[in-house]
């Protein structure tokens, strides 16, 4: 039975609709957040650190040094800038595709926070040193014997870290049933 307009009597539809955009709307302000934090500390990094001075904040553990990265994390892919743009931009749009479907908090949460780093990383390979696609990213967070990195990176990373642990809870970000790998 359907009530007046063809419109089914359970609210059920427009309650996850609403919620899904709710979703959405997290995931835009803690992208934004992320986009924002990331940005501004690049921009004091570059101005405070350029003449290649170093400022503890921690003895012994946290120091700020500006480096200018060109490849991905630990150094890797060097010479490969153009193709880690391309990525990049891959996973903004698998991201983005993704969220049409968000129904999850924790799920927009970790997108958010994966979509922000993505695109603060992303800004300074196209708008950045020695050119767009080529552009080096801005890092400045040091810790002893670890690569020295952004807030963006770490945005990724915390996000890798949670969407890891809600897929191993089998939460999904669309609300359907896990995949069991063919098990019952």
């Amino acid at each position: 039975m359907q009530g007046a307009g063809g419109a089914p009597l359970s609210g059920g539809a427009d309650i996850t609709e609403a919620s899904g955009r709710r979703r959405i709307g997290v995931l835009a302000v803690v992208t934004s957040i992320i986009v924002l934090l990331d940005q501004t500390t690049k921009i004091i990094a570059v101005e405070s650190l350029a003449d290649g001075r170093v400022v503890p904040v921690i003895d012994g553990i946290l120091q700020l040094r500006l480096v200018r990265n060109p490849g991905a994390a630990f150094g890797l892919g060097v010479n490969f800038t153009v193709v880690l743009a391309v990525i990049v931009m891959v996973v903004i749009g698998a991201i983005l595709r993704m969220s049409r479907r968000l129904t999850n908090l924790p799920w927009a949460v970790a997108l958010g926070g994966m979509l922000g780093g993505a695109i603060g990383n992303l800004i300074d390979r196209l708008l950045r040193e020695p050119g767009p696609m080529r552009g080096h990213v801005v890092d400045f967070f040091e810790l002893p014997d670890f690569p020295v990195f952004n807030i963006a990176d770490s945005a990724i990373v915390g996000s890798a870290v949670l969407i890891a642990i809600l897929s191993l809870r089998g939460i999904t970000h669309d609300g359907s049933a896990p995949t069991t790998g063919g098990r019952e």
